[in-house]
Protein backbone atom coordinates (compact mmCIF):
# COMPACT_ATOMS: atom_id res chain seq x y z
CA UNK A 1 0.00 0.00 0.00
CA UNK A 2 1.67 2.85 -0.87
CA UNK A 3 2.20 5.59 1.64
CA UNK A 4 0.06 9.08 1.34
CA UNK A 5 1.85 12.44 0.41
CA UNK A 6 2.27 14.81 3.19
CA UNK A 7 1.19 18.86 1.88
CA UNK A 8 3.59 21.35 3.77
CA UNK A 9 1.21 23.87 4.98
CA UNK A 10 1.31 26.82 4.25
CA UNK A 11 0.11 30.50 4.51
CA UNK A 12 -0.62 32.88 2.04
CA UNK A 13 0.15 37.00 2.44
CA UNK A 14 -0.74 39.18 0.19
CA UNK A 15 -0.96 43.28 0.12
CA UNK A 16 -3.30 45.46 -1.46
CA UNK A 17 -2.03 48.65 -3.00
CA UNK A 18 -5.05 49.64 -4.98
CA UNK A 19 -2.99 48.90 -8.04
CA UNK A 20 -4.26 45.58 -8.37
CA UNK A 21 -7.48 45.35 -11.17
CA UNK A 22 -8.51 41.73 -9.37
CA UNK A 23 -6.52 41.96 -5.97
CA UNK A 24 -8.83 38.62 -5.24
CA UNK A 25 -8.07 36.71 -8.34
CA UNK A 26 -4.60 37.31 -7.73
CA UNK A 27 -5.02 35.99 -4.49
CA UNK A 28 -6.73 33.32 -5.52
CA UNK A 29 -4.59 32.43 -7.89
CA UNK A 30 -1.35 32.47 -5.54
CA UNK A 31 -3.62 29.19 -3.74
CA UNK A 32 -3.80 27.44 -6.84
CA UNK A 33 -0.15 27.80 -7.77
CA UNK A 34 0.64 26.96 -3.95
CA UNK A 35 -1.51 23.91 -4.50
CA UNK A 36 0.13 23.16 -7.69
CA UNK A 37 3.20 23.11 -6.03
CA UNK A 38 2.15 20.23 -3.25
CA UNK A 39 1.26 22.83 -0.34
CA UNK A 40 -1.56 22.68 1.69
CA UNK A 41 -3.00 26.24 2.12
CA UNK A 42 -4.19 26.75 5.62
CA UNK A 43 -4.65 30.42 5.92
CA UNK A 44 -4.39 33.32 4.07
CA UNK A 45 -3.77 37.22 5.56
CA UNK A 46 -4.10 40.49 3.42
CA UNK A 47 -3.03 44.23 4.59
CA UNK A 48 -3.80 47.05 2.60
CA UNK A 49 -1.57 49.39 2.14
CA UNK A 50 -0.80 52.35 -0.59
CA UNK A 51 3.00 51.42 -0.84
CA UNK A 52 4.81 48.36 -0.09
CA UNK A 53 7.18 48.23 2.87
CA UNK A 54 10.61 48.38 1.26
CA UNK A 55 12.38 46.19 4.22
CA UNK A 56 9.21 43.87 5.06
CA UNK A 57 7.22 44.15 2.04
CA UNK A 58 4.41 43.81 4.55
CA UNK A 59 4.06 46.37 7.67
CA UNK A 60 5.88 46.19 11.28
CA UNK A 61 2.80 45.27 12.70
CA UNK A 62 1.44 42.62 10.59
CA UNK A 63 4.89 40.77 10.52
CA UNK A 64 3.90 40.03 14.14
CA UNK A 65 0.22 39.23 13.61
CA UNK A 66 1.84 36.85 10.66
CA UNK A 67 3.98 35.00 12.79
CA UNK A 68 1.20 35.20 15.86
CA UNK A 69 -1.19 33.33 13.17
CA UNK A 70 1.34 31.33 11.52
CA UNK A 71 2.59 29.71 14.63
CA UNK A 72 -1.29 28.85 15.66
CA UNK A 73 -2.36 27.47 12.45
CA UNK A 74 1.20 25.55 12.46
CA UNK A 75 2.19 26.62 9.20
CA UNK A 76 5.55 25.73 7.62
CA UNK A 77 6.16 28.44 5.22
CA UNK A 78 4.97 31.84 4.43
CA UNK A 79 4.05 32.62 0.54
CA UNK A 80 3.98 35.78 -0.72
CA UNK A 81 1.50 36.99 -3.47
CA UNK A 82 4.34 39.30 -5.09
CA UNK A 83 8.32 38.70 -5.95
CA UNK A 84 10.04 40.03 -3.18
CA UNK A 85 13.55 41.72 -3.41
CA UNK A 86 16.52 39.84 -1.93
CA UNK A 87 16.51 42.21 1.32
CA UNK A 88 12.67 41.57 1.99
CA UNK A 89 13.30 38.02 1.84
CA UNK A 90 15.94 37.83 4.41
CA UNK A 91 14.15 40.40 6.99
CA UNK A 92 11.08 38.03 6.65
CA UNK A 93 12.49 35.04 7.62
CA UNK A 94 14.52 36.27 9.88
CA UNK A 95 11.41 37.90 11.37
CA UNK A 96 8.98 34.82 11.00
CA UNK A 97 11.76 32.29 11.47
CA UNK A 98 9.75 30.18 8.98
CA UNK A 99 10.61 29.43 5.09
CA UNK A 100 9.50 32.19 2.93
CA UNK A 101 8.73 31.99 -0.42
CA UNK A 102 7.31 34.13 -3.30
CA UNK A 103 4.95 33.96 -6.04
CA UNK A 104 8.09 33.76 -8.25
CA UNK A 105 9.79 30.99 -6.62
CA UNK A 106 6.36 28.79 -6.79
CA UNK A 107 5.64 29.85 -10.52
CA UNK A 108 9.62 28.55 -11.34
CA UNK A 109 9.11 25.15 -8.78
CA UNK A 110 6.33 24.59 -11.28
CA UNK A 111 8.12 24.89 -13.92
CA UNK A 112 10.72 22.41 -13.30
CA UNK A 113 8.37 19.80 -12.20
CA UNK A 114 6.83 19.91 -15.68
CA UNK A 115 9.73 20.30 -18.13
CA UNK A 116 9.68 17.50 -20.03
CA UNK A 117 12.19 18.63 -23.09
CA UNK A 118 15.79 19.45 -22.82
CA UNK A 119 15.92 22.56 -23.74
CA UNK A 120 13.01 23.48 -21.66
CA UNK A 121 14.69 21.88 -18.99
CA UNK A 122 18.10 24.01 -19.67
CA UNK A 123 16.02 27.48 -19.74
CA UNK A 124 14.30 26.59 -16.31
CA UNK A 125 17.40 25.38 -14.97
CA UNK A 126 18.90 29.14 -15.96
CA UNK A 127 16.25 31.15 -14.68
CA UNK A 128 15.78 29.18 -11.48
CA UNK A 129 19.91 30.03 -10.60
CA UNK A 130 19.17 33.91 -12.08
CA UNK A 131 16.51 34.07 -9.35
CA UNK A 132 18.65 32.35 -6.93
CA UNK A 133 21.81 34.22 -6.94
CA UNK A 134 20.74 37.47 -5.28
CA UNK A 135 18.82 35.58 -2.17
CA UNK A 136 21.31 33.32 -1.85
CA UNK A 137 21.70 34.74 1.91
CA UNK A 138 18.17 34.49 2.44
CA UNK A 139 18.02 30.50 0.95
CA UNK A 140 20.70 29.43 3.25
CA UNK A 141 19.00 31.02 6.21
CA UNK A 142 15.60 29.15 4.89
CA UNK A 143 17.93 25.62 4.42
CA UNK A 144 19.19 25.99 7.64
CA UNK A 145 16.25 25.85 9.84
CA UNK A 146 14.76 23.79 7.88
CA UNK A 147 17.70 21.48 8.74
CA UNK A 148 17.64 22.44 12.21
CA UNK A 149 20.01 25.14 13.31
CA UNK A 150 22.86 24.53 15.82
CA UNK A 151 22.07 27.88 17.10
CA UNK A 152 26.02 28.33 17.68
CA UNK A 153 27.60 31.69 16.24
CA UNK A 154 31.48 30.48 15.58
CA UNK A 155 29.94 29.01 12.53
CA UNK A 156 29.35 32.49 11.09
CA UNK A 157 32.34 33.26 9.16
CA UNK A 158 32.24 29.35 7.35
CA UNK A 159 28.42 30.28 6.27
CA UNK A 160 29.64 33.18 4.67
CA UNK A 161 32.49 31.45 3.01
CA UNK A 162 29.59 28.88 1.86
CA UNK A 163 27.76 31.45 0.13
CA UNK A 164 30.51 32.98 -1.90
CA UNK A 165 31.51 29.24 -2.67
CA UNK A 166 28.35 28.48 -3.69
CA UNK A 167 27.75 32.36 -5.62
CA UNK A 168 30.64 31.08 -7.52
CA UNK A 169 29.29 27.38 -8.60
CA UNK A 170 26.05 29.44 -9.77
CA UNK A 171 27.89 31.67 -12.01
CA UNK A 172 29.81 29.09 -13.56
CA UNK A 173 26.54 26.85 -13.98
CA UNK A 174 24.63 29.60 -15.61
CA UNK A 175 27.19 29.98 -18.41
CA UNK A 176 27.31 26.48 -18.81
CA UNK A 177 23.71 26.17 -19.21
CA UNK A 178 23.95 29.41 -21.44
CA UNK A 179 26.83 27.33 -24.10
CA UNK A 180 23.92 24.76 -24.08
CA UNK A 181 21.20 26.57 -24.62
CA UNK A 182 23.33 28.14 -27.53
CA UNK A 183 23.68 24.61 -29.52
CA UNK A 184 19.93 24.08 -28.77
CA UNK A 185 19.07 27.36 -30.47
CA UNK A 186 21.33 26.35 -33.51
CA UNK A 187 19.30 22.90 -33.70
CA UNK A 188 16.02 24.70 -33.45
CA UNK A 189 16.70 27.46 -35.81
CA UNK A 190 17.38 25.18 -38.07
CA UNK A 191 14.55 23.01 -37.91
CA UNK A 192 12.78 27.04 -38.22
CA UNK A 193 14.76 27.72 -41.33
CA UNK A 194 13.41 24.57 -43.28
CA UNK A 195 9.91 25.82 -42.39
CA UNK A 196 10.72 29.51 -43.52
CA UNK A 197 11.72 27.84 -47.17
CA UNK A 198 9.06 25.44 -47.48
CA UNK A 199 7.14 29.27 -47.22
CA UNK A 200 3.89 27.49 -45.62
CA UNK A 201 2.70 29.94 -43.33
CA UNK A 202 2.74 30.32 -39.56
CA UNK A 203 0.25 30.25 -36.81
CA UNK A 204 0.84 30.51 -33.40
CA UNK A 205 -1.32 29.34 -29.85
CA UNK A 206 -1.33 32.01 -27.50
CA UNK A 207 -2.97 32.27 -24.54
CA UNK A 208 -3.55 32.38 -20.34
CA UNK A 209 -2.34 28.97 -18.81
CA UNK A 210 -5.22 26.33 -19.23
CA UNK A 211 -7.41 28.01 -21.34
CA UNK A 212 -7.21 25.10 -23.59
CA UNK A 213 -4.57 25.94 -26.25
CA UNK A 214 -3.10 22.25 -26.42
CA UNK A 215 -6.63 20.53 -26.44
CA UNK A 216 -7.03 22.64 -29.81
CA UNK A 217 -3.83 21.51 -30.72
CA UNK A 218 -5.08 18.04 -30.16
CA UNK A 219 -8.44 18.24 -32.16
CA UNK A 220 -6.23 19.47 -35.13
CA UNK A 221 -3.90 17.00 -35.27
CA UNK A 222 -7.22 14.22 -34.56
CA UNK A 223 -8.80 15.48 -37.12
CA UNK A 224 -6.14 16.48 -40.24
CA UNK A 225 -3.03 14.25 -39.40
CA UNK A 226 -4.79 11.64 -37.59
CA UNK A 227 -1.55 10.33 -35.76
CA UNK A 228 -1.90 9.81 -32.15
CA UNK A 229 2.04 10.12 -31.79
CA UNK A 230 1.41 13.72 -32.94
CA UNK A 231 -0.58 14.83 -30.12
CA UNK A 232 0.99 17.00 -27.20
CA UNK A 233 0.37 17.02 -23.60
CA UNK A 234 -2.97 17.87 -22.56
CA UNK A 235 -4.72 18.13 -19.07
CA UNK A 236 -6.46 20.34 -16.71
CA UNK A 237 -3.70 22.05 -14.79
CA UNK A 238 -1.65 24.80 -14.57
CA UNK A 239 1.58 25.10 -17.17
CA UNK A 240 0.51 21.40 -18.52
CA UNK A 241 2.67 22.47 -21.44
CA UNK A 242 6.27 23.96 -21.61
CA UNK A 243 7.76 22.65 -24.58
CA UNK A 244 6.87 24.56 -27.70
CA UNK A 245 5.84 21.75 -30.06
CA UNK A 246 5.18 22.52 -33.94
CA UNK A 247 2.79 20.55 -36.62
CA UNK A 248 2.05 21.03 -39.90
CA UNK A 249 -1.82 21.32 -40.76
CA UNK A 250 -2.73 20.24 -44.33
CA UNK A 251 -6.24 21.14 -45.04
CA UNK A 252 -8.47 19.52 -47.88
CA UNK A 253 -8.47 22.89 -49.97
CA UNK A 254 -4.66 22.85 -50.14
CA UNK A 255 -3.96 25.79 -47.65
CA UNK A 256 -1.57 24.70 -44.70
CA UNK A 257 -0.35 26.26 -42.66
CA UNK A 258 2.55 25.03 -39.53
CA UNK A 259 0.86 25.09 -35.52
CA UNK A 260 3.14 25.84 -32.89
CA UNK A 261 1.12 25.00 -29.06
CA UNK A 262 3.52 27.10 -26.73
CA UNK A 263 3.47 27.86 -22.97
CA UNK A 264 0.55 29.80 -21.16
CA UNK A 265 1.18 32.86 -19.71
CA UNK A 266 0.07 34.05 -16.34
CA UNK A 267 -0.52 37.13 -13.92
CA UNK A 268 2.73 38.36 -12.82
CA UNK A 269 4.57 35.73 -15.06
CA UNK A 270 8.37 36.51 -13.83
CA UNK A 271 10.33 38.10 -16.25
CA UNK A 272 12.95 35.94 -15.86
CA UNK A 273 11.05 32.84 -17.64
CA UNK A 274 10.22 35.01 -20.29
CA UNK A 275 13.91 35.66 -20.90
CA UNK A 276 15.04 32.28 -20.85
CA UNK A 277 12.10 31.01 -23.20
CA UNK A 278 12.73 33.96 -25.77
CA UNK A 279 14.16 31.18 -28.21
CA UNK A 280 11.14 28.83 -27.41
CA UNK A 281 8.42 32.36 -27.67
CA UNK A 282 10.90 33.12 -31.09
CA UNK A 283 6.82 30.65 -32.35
CA UNK A 284 4.76 33.40 -31.23
CA UNK A 285 6.89 36.45 -32.28
CA UNK A 286 7.57 35.35 -35.96
CA UNK A 287 3.94 33.61 -36.73
CA UNK A 288 1.88 35.21 -39.35
CA UNK A 289 -1.18 34.82 -37.26
CA UNK A 290 -2.05 34.33 -33.58
CA UNK A 291 -4.44 32.62 -32.38
CA UNK A 292 -5.46 33.62 -28.73
CA UNK A 293 -7.30 31.02 -26.91
CA UNK A 294 -9.75 31.80 -24.37
CA UNK A 295 -11.16 30.22 -21.38
CA UNK A 296 -14.94 31.82 -21.45
CA UNK A 297 -16.08 29.46 -18.86
CA UNK A 298 -13.56 31.62 -16.64
CA UNK A 299 -15.91 34.58 -14.86
CA UNK A 300 -12.24 36.77 -15.07
CA UNK A 301 -11.25 35.84 -18.83
CA UNK A 302 -11.24 39.40 -19.42
CA UNK A 303 -8.88 39.64 -17.14
CA UNK A 304 -6.70 36.98 -18.43
CA UNK A 305 -6.96 38.50 -22.24
CA UNK A 306 -5.34 41.19 -20.79
CA UNK A 307 -2.59 39.88 -19.28
CA UNK A 308 -2.13 37.58 -22.40
CA UNK A 309 -1.80 41.25 -24.76
CA UNK A 310 0.58 42.67 -22.12
CA UNK A 311 2.74 39.50 -22.32
CA UNK A 312 2.83 39.83 -26.12
CA UNK A 313 3.41 43.85 -26.53
CA UNK A 314 6.57 42.40 -23.73
CA UNK A 315 7.50 40.15 -26.77
CA UNK A 316 7.39 42.44 -29.27
CA UNK A 317 4.69 40.62 -30.67
CA UNK A 318 1.66 42.42 -30.84
CA UNK A 319 0.90 43.63 -34.29
CA UNK A 320 0.36 40.25 -35.60
CA UNK A 321 -2.55 39.38 -36.77
CA UNK A 322 -5.24 37.63 -34.20
CA UNK A 323 -8.13 35.39 -34.04
CA UNK A 324 -9.40 35.16 -30.61
CA UNK A 325 -10.85 31.83 -29.82
CA UNK A 326 -13.58 31.82 -27.36
CA UNK A 327 -13.30 28.21 -26.05
CA UNK A 328 -15.07 25.83 -23.56
CA UNK A 329 -18.13 27.58 -24.13
CA UNK A 330 -19.98 24.74 -23.78
CA UNK A 331 -19.10 24.59 -19.95
CA UNK A 332 -21.07 28.00 -19.46
CA UNK A 333 -24.74 28.20 -17.64
CA UNK A 334 -27.56 28.84 -20.15
CA UNK A 335 -27.15 32.73 -21.17
CA UNK A 336 -24.16 33.41 -19.37
CA UNK A 337 -21.57 35.50 -21.31
CA UNK A 338 -21.72 37.85 -24.41
CA UNK A 339 -25.08 38.78 -25.72
CA UNK A 340 -23.29 37.75 -29.14
CA UNK A 341 -24.27 34.38 -28.61
CA UNK A 342 -27.16 34.21 -26.32
CA UNK A 343 -29.48 31.54 -27.46
CA UNK A 344 -27.34 30.68 -30.52
CA UNK A 345 -25.96 27.36 -31.39
CA UNK A 346 -22.14 26.50 -31.34
CA UNK A 347 -19.69 27.71 -32.93
CA UNK A 348 -20.76 30.95 -33.49
CA UNK A 349 -18.33 33.46 -35.66
CA UNK A 350 -18.46 37.66 -35.49
CA UNK A 351 -15.68 38.91 -37.44
CA UNK A 352 -12.10 37.46 -36.05
CA UNK A 353 -14.34 35.89 -33.44
CA UNK A 354 -15.31 32.44 -32.87
CA UNK A 355 -17.07 31.15 -29.63
CA UNK A 356 -16.50 27.60 -29.37
CA UNK A 357 -15.54 24.05 -27.73
CA UNK A 358 -11.92 22.62 -28.70
CA UNK A 359 -13.02 19.72 -25.86
CA UNK A 360 -15.85 18.18 -27.94
CA UNK A 361 -14.46 20.04 -31.45
CA UNK A 362 -17.59 22.37 -32.28
CA UNK A 363 -16.01 24.88 -34.44
CA UNK A 364 -13.19 22.99 -35.77
CA UNK A 365 -13.84 23.49 -39.03
CA UNK A 366 -15.18 26.88 -38.91
CA UNK A 367 -12.28 27.86 -37.61
CA UNK A 368 -9.56 26.55 -39.58
CA UNK A 369 -11.45 28.15 -42.53
CA UNK A 370 -10.92 31.51 -40.61
CA UNK A 371 -7.36 30.29 -40.28
CA UNK A 372 -6.57 29.97 -44.10
CA UNK A 373 -8.97 32.61 -45.02
CA UNK A 374 -6.65 35.29 -43.25
CA UNK A 375 -3.52 33.75 -44.14
CA UNK A 376 -3.84 33.18 -47.75
CA UNK A 377 -6.56 36.66 -47.93
CA UNK A 378 -3.56 37.77 -50.56
CA UNK A 379 -4.13 34.90 -53.06
CA UNK A 380 -5.92 34.92 -56.34
CA UNK A 381 -7.36 32.45 -58.64
CA UNK A 382 -6.05 32.04 -61.98
CA UNK A 383 -6.09 30.36 -65.26
CA UNK A 384 -2.44 29.16 -67.12
CA UNK A 385 -2.02 26.92 -70.09
CA UNK A 386 1.16 25.16 -69.62
CA UNK A 387 2.71 23.54 -72.34
CA UNK A 388 3.57 19.83 -72.60
CA UNK A 389 7.06 20.31 -72.45
CA UNK A 390 6.93 22.26 -69.18
CA UNK A 391 5.75 19.80 -66.90
CA UNK A 392 7.70 21.25 -63.59
CA UNK A 393 5.70 24.46 -63.71
CA UNK A 394 2.62 22.04 -63.29
CA UNK A 395 3.67 19.94 -60.74
CA UNK A 396 5.12 23.46 -59.00
CA UNK A 397 1.53 25.17 -59.67
CA UNK A 398 0.08 21.69 -58.29
CA UNK A 399 2.11 21.93 -54.90
CA UNK A 400 2.25 25.29 -54.08
CA UNK A 401 -1.64 26.29 -55.11
CA UNK A 402 -4.77 24.92 -54.98
CA UNK A 403 -5.90 23.33 -58.18
CA UNK A 404 -9.46 24.14 -58.92
CA UNK A 405 -10.17 22.12 -62.54
CA UNK A 406 -7.57 21.05 -64.61
CA UNK A 407 -7.73 20.02 -68.84
CA UNK A 408 -5.63 18.37 -71.24
CA UNK A 409 -6.06 20.20 -74.54
CA UNK A 410 -3.90 20.24 -77.75
CA UNK A 411 -1.72 22.66 -76.88
CA UNK A 412 -0.83 22.16 -73.15
CA UNK A 413 -2.07 21.55 -69.35
CA UNK A 414 -5.11 23.93 -68.64
CA UNK A 415 -4.93 25.09 -64.98
CA UNK A 416 -7.83 27.36 -63.11
CA UNK A 417 -5.33 27.74 -59.25
CA UNK A 418 -6.17 29.53 -56.62
CA UNK A 419 -2.24 30.59 -55.72
CA UNK A 420 0.06 33.33 -54.07
CA UNK A 421 0.67 36.47 -55.96
CA UNK A 422 4.25 35.21 -56.39
CA UNK A 423 2.69 32.10 -58.53
CA UNK A 424 1.01 34.60 -61.17
CA UNK A 425 3.64 36.79 -61.82
CA UNK A 426 6.95 33.70 -61.40
CA UNK A 427 4.14 32.31 -64.53
CA UNK A 428 2.85 35.08 -65.80
CA UNK A 429 3.87 34.22 -69.66
CA UNK A 430 1.78 31.21 -69.20
CA UNK A 431 -1.72 33.23 -67.83
CA UNK A 432 -4.52 33.45 -69.63
CA UNK A 433 -7.15 35.34 -67.27
CA UNK A 434 -7.32 36.20 -63.73
CA UNK A 435 -10.62 35.94 -61.51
Amino acid sequence: MSEEIEFRRALLVGVDTGEEEDFEGSMQELKSLAEACMLKVVGIITQKLEHVNKALYIGTGKVAEVKQFAGDIEAQLVVFDNALSPSQLRNLQNELDLEVLDRTALILDIFSERAKTREAKLQVETAKLQYMLPRLVGLHEALGRQGGASGSLSNKGSGEKKIELDRRKIEHRIAELRKELEEVSLERETQKKRRMKSEVPRVSLVGYTNAGKSTLMNRMVEHYIKDESKKVFEKDMLFATLETSVRMIETTDKRPFFLADTVGFIHKLPHGLIKAFRSTLDEVREADLLLHVVDFSDEKYKQHMAVTEETLRDMDAGGIPVIYVYNKVDLCESGKGSEEISGKELPVVIGNKIYMSAKSGQGLNELVQMITDTLYAGNCTVQFLIPYDKGHIVSALIENGNVISMDYIEKGVRLVVNCKKKEKEKYSVYMEEEF
